[in-house]
């Protein structure tokens, strides 16, 4: 039994190779599912994504954001966005990956988004965003993921802009197409 659940472990953990995931054809799913926003705390929010890959290592898609959150017992933060992003995972040689099952990206993002408590200032408008971030494989098709992404909006409502740091955690599931499959 100890030797079954070693190599399941094993091939779990350490059979995992970043490069297949990373190949032109290859879709994207998941997104971020909390976030430690360094201005506001840590809340739970959904961001999901979805991607393409259209050259090797370099993704574009579209993601989707909402965060409702009470701020005390009559105020209530809804924050949203929507949009588009774009990333750049770095290649062996490009950057020391720390483990050989993960890689290092850069993440850009362009779109729309508010920040809207029940009372005080609003900002609506142009949503910007660039962050750097790490991808552990835990299987070949899943990778576990930390953004670091500074954040921001310009635009209308009460305050014309609003700047975020953040630190966000998820996941992405890569579904290669049958070109891409090895």
């Amino acid at each position: 039994m100890k030797k079954i659940l070693c190599i399941a472990v094993m091939s779990l953990f350490g059979g995992a190779s970043a490069n297949a995931q990373l190949s032109q054809g290859t879709y994207m799913v998941g997104g971020n599912v909390a976030n430690m926003d360094f201005t506001n705390g840590f809340n739970a929010s959904i961001t999901p994504q979805v991607g393409y890959f259209f050259r090797d290592r370099v993704a574009a898609g579209a993601q989707l954001g909402l965060n409702i959150r009470p701020k005390g017992t009559s105020d209530t933060q809804t924050n949203w966005t929507l949009g588009l992003f774009s990333r750049y995972y770095f290649g062996e040689n490009e950057i020391d990956n720390l483990l050989s099952n993960g890689r290092f990206f850069a993440q850009g993002d362009l779109g729309f988004g508010g920040n809207n408590p029940s009372t005080g200032d609003s900002t609506n408008g142009v949503d910007l965003g660039i962050g750097a971030g790490y991808s552990y494989f835990i299987t070949p098709t899943v990778g576990l993921e930390g953004l670091l992404r500074v954040g921001g909006k310009v635009g209308g409502g009460n305050t014309n802009s609003q700047t975020d740091v953040t630190l966000n955690l998820g996941f992405q599931i890569y579904l290669p197409s049958k070109t891409v499959v090895k």
